[in-house]
């Protein structure tokens, strides 16, 4: 049985197709967003129904996550991506307990059960400051790129203090230490630290363990490193963090298709 699981992310739609036999990926790819969600992800997911010559009659269910969720029309069903980034990180780590997911525009913390449900959670949705958003809004500053953040900020003897709490702000407060002489490598550090503190503060004092890392920003050098100082706990980041909520969205879509009556 092949499923697919779509994660139409607010900056970024991601989606993999999954073999339910062999239970391992077929084919995944990533995207830029559009204006259109559905229009992009019919695009894509034809593109790589194409390359791994399969018709879409082949594909038993598709299951959608994620920001757009709602807007991918071939969609079987929707389930939300807090559900999805657990399923897809008890995939690769099975006795995960706590999650941090940081994408491009949120980042939400997810505590889970012993039986991998979801036990509560927290989420920022309401600032870029905590998000990617943060992060290519310095590479941008500092016309460096995104991947090359980690590199910087292990090149700085102590993070800049930054504290604001707005990207906006932020900005602003980056071009002033810039501008007093504060070094890149400095600012990188002290902006990675400010979204880990971010994260701290969602997590407060119950940073059980294991606890994984998952989403686009832990895909950047030095993330992984700056949350574990600020938790104080080591910091697993996922297998292939940027597919995790499609992971977790197509091993939904076996359950659902296993399902008495649960067929497209």
């Amino acid at each position: 049985m092949i499923v697919a699981g779509i994660d139409a992310g607010s900056r970024a739609l991601k989606i993999l197709l999954w073999d339910a036999g062999r239970q391992r990926p077929i084919a995944q790819a990533v995207r830029d967003q559009g204006p259109d969600h559905d229009a992009r992800a019919r695009e894509l997911f034809d593109e790589l129904l194409a390359s791994s010559r399969l018709a879409p009659p082949q594909v038993a269910r598709v299951v959608a996550t994620g920001y757009g969720r709602a807007a991918v029309s071939f969609a079987h069903s929707t389930v939300t991506e807090i559900t999805c980034h657990a399923a897809g990180v008890r995939r690769h780590v099975p006795d995960a307990a706590t999650i941090i997911e940081i994408g491009g525009q949120d980042s939400k913390l997810l505590r889970l059960n012993s039986d991998g449900t979801v036990r509560d959670f927290a989420m920022n949705d309401r600032c870029a400051a905590g998000t990617g958003r943060f992060l290519e809004v310095v590479a941008a500053r500092l016309a460096v790129p995104l991947d090359a953040l980690g590199d910087l900020a292990r090149r700085a003897e102590a993070p800049a203090p930054v504290s604001s709490l707005c990207v906006v702000f932020a900005e602003t407060e980056i071009i002033g230490l810039l501008a007093s002489g504060a070094r890149p490598e400095a600012v990188v550090a002290g902006v990675q630290a400010a979204i880990a503190s971010r994260v701290a503060a969602m997590l407060g004092r119950d940073a059980v363990g294991p606890l994984v890392f998952t989403g686009g920003v832990a895909l950047v050098p030095g993330m992984a490193d700056a949350l574990a100082r600020v938790l104080g706990v080591p910091v697993r980041v996922s297998l292939d963090p940027q597919f995790t909520g499609a992971l977790g969205a197509a091993l939904l879509a076996v359950r659902q298709a296993s399902a008495p009556g649960g067929g497209p």
